[in-house]
């Protein structure tokens, strides 16, 4: 048990950053939550947390598009639970469209949200973990930071851009008991993912099992969805003290997709 050890999780009151949480939580991290939503839902997940696992749990509502919040949420959370062991960079939003027709509002969006808040995020939290000679840093990019798809370039753009600078942190991090680490999901069954199924159900006049089958699943040899608690079971290793020699890595969880 990590007693003591404090982790934030970027995007985290739903989905994969929910998991991610929980599953820290369950070996006695205090926990830093972050994300937007219904107030008395998230203020339901707290207690629920707190009760379960018996650790601290603080939540911020920052915008991970802005960097002044991004400092906010960092700040309030070392003011609350101390020292951060662990950094989640989990936070992310999609938009699907060519690229001649891509909204430039939602390009500069998917970057800030799923690139530049990792770097402000890291940025903020370096210092203090060479300080104490250990740290985690560990993003959740995707299939996508490895292969493309068709419209969504801003996104295979910021993960790609995420792994890049996994790679470059790790190396300057290397002697200082820090670590940072990629993890890429294929497709994880998430309320993000829930609806592109709707999405593309009504688009193609299909039942929402064919989307599953014959479009979202068909990279993934498996033709099983990943699910959030394999995603969560990897983080929580690549933060543990085993993983002390794993860093500038990227590990696949997608079922054989990249395995093409």
């Amino acid at each position: 048990m990590s007693r003591g050890r404090v982790v934030l999780v970027t995007g985290s009151t739903s989905g994969i950053g929910l998991g991610i949480a929980k599953e820290f939580a369950s070996q006695g991290y205090d926990i830093g939550l972050n994300g937007f939503g219904e107030r008395k839902e998230i203020q339901s997940i707290e207690r629920e947390i707190k009760e379960n696992f018996g650790v601290q749990v603080f939540y911020s509502d920052a915008d991970m598009s802005k960097p002044s919040e991004v400092e906010r949420f960092v700040g309030n959370a070392n003011d609350v639970l101390g020292a951060i062991d662990v950094l989640i960079n989990n936070a992310g939003v999609q938009h699907v469209s060519p690229v001649e027709h891509f909204p430039t509002d939602k390009w500069d969006l998917i970057l800030a949200v799923n690139l530049s808040s990792a770097f402000h995020m890291s940025r903020l939290l370096i210092p203090s973990m060479r300080t104490q000679r250990f740290g985690r840093i560990i993003n959740i990019a995707s299939a996508h930071g490895l292969v493309a798809s068709m419209n969504k370039s801003a996104y295979v753009a910021a993960k790609h851009g995420l792994i890049g600078f996994t790679k470059t942190v790790a190396l300057e991090v290397a002697e200082s008991g820090v670590t940072c680490n990629a993890i890429c999901p294929g497709w994880v069954e998430t309320p993000l993912v829930k609806v592109q199924v709707e999405a593309l159900s009504s688009e193609k006049s299909l039942s929402q099992e064919e989307v599953i089958r014959d479009l979202i699943l068909e990279r993934q040899p498996t033709r099983k969805f990943v699910q959030i608690e394999q995603v969560a079971a990897l983080a929580l290793f690549l933060a543990s003290e085993q993983a002390s020699s794993i860093t500038g890595s990227s590990y696949s969880i997608d079922g054989g997709w990249t395995a093409h």
